[in-house]
């Protein structure tokens, strides 16, 4: 969630937020992170003939998904946040580009820099505008954007991802949703200009020319244009999860769906002949 300054409470959803409405089956990677992590526990022998055993083994195996997820974003912080003090540098601003790759190389992801250092120099961006913040009233919602670049004199707004490897050598391919988070961007209306002050300006890159995915991996950084044609429909993609979140949260506000139900209460049910006067006794001929 964001909101107009540090001193304002939150009002609108981030860019991320809003995309995470998109239903994603990970139930096949769940799984086998599961069946990895069980198989390679060095306790698993021995935990055969003691179900306490077994259980902690299967125990800790359900949570290696999450592990590694989790992994995965704490490498992709780092290095976005050395791709960020690289283009602080190239703008003549203070920057911590030393301390960022240092970082990386405690983590064993020095290589991760490299490659990137590579891309930067084969590739020239101008940085305009790095770590950006934007906002969009109409739809409503915020966000940030890795960088803004000129490439070839082209203005382009770029979207870092961080990349697994394949068997091959080469960086996994980005999923399509980045040219959803990236139209967000570009559809913005303004851009922060002071956080304390809760100070915004029109947003200038509207117009860009380029929308460009790059994936930042060990072997190779691969950067993708989103294709102009699809960017109308992302865009009404966006704008459809965007009133997804809407109704879930007001959904949630409104309290609990559902309720339980007693059943009927029990009715007197008329006894056959009362009110009528008896003409026998029982058993009267």
């Amino acid at each position: 969630m964001y909101a107009r300054s540090v001193s304002e409470q939150a009002t609108v959803p981030s860019i991320t937020t809003v995309l995470g409405r998109a239903a994603t089956d990970l139930g096949g990677w769940y799984g086998y992170s599961a069946a990895q992590a069980a198989v390679g526990d060095d306790r698993l022998r021995a935990a055969l003939g003691s179900p306490a055993q077994l259980r902690a083994v299967v125990r800790d195996a359900a949570k290696a998904a999450e592990r590694h997820r989790d992994d995965a974003a704490a490498r992709g912080d780092r290095v976005h946040t050395y791709a960020e003090q690289i283009a602080l540098r190239a703008m003549g601003r203070p920057h911590r580009a030393a301390e960022a790759r240092a970082t990386l190389a405690e983590h064993g992801e020095e290589r991760f820099a490299s490659r990137f250092d590579e891309w930067w120099d084969l590739y020239t961006p101008e940085p305009l505008a790095v770590e950006v913040t934007v906002w969009n009233s109409t739809v409503g919602y915020a966000g940030t954007l890795d960088l803004v670049a000129r490439i070839a004199g082209r203005t382009c707004l770029i979207d870092y991802k961080t990349k697994g490897t394949d068997r091959d050598g080469r960086v996994k391919s980005l999923d399509p949703k980045v040219v959803t988070q990236l139209v967000a961007g570009l559809k913005a209306e303004e851009s922060l200009v002071d956080a304390e002050a809760g100070t915004w300006e029109p947003w200038a890159y509207g117009n860009a020319d380029l929308l460009l995915g790059v994936a930042i991996g060990e072997t190779e950084v691969v950067p993708v244009q989103a294709v102009p044609a699809v960017l109308e429909a992302h865009w009404y993609k966006f704008c459809a999860l965007h009133r997804v979140w809407t109704q879930e949260t007001a959904l949630a506000a409104a309290g609990p769906a559902l309720r339980p139900v007693p059943p009927p209460p029990v009715q007197s049910l008329p006894v056959p002949g009362a009110g009528a006067q008896a003409t026998a006794e029982p058993g009267g001929a």
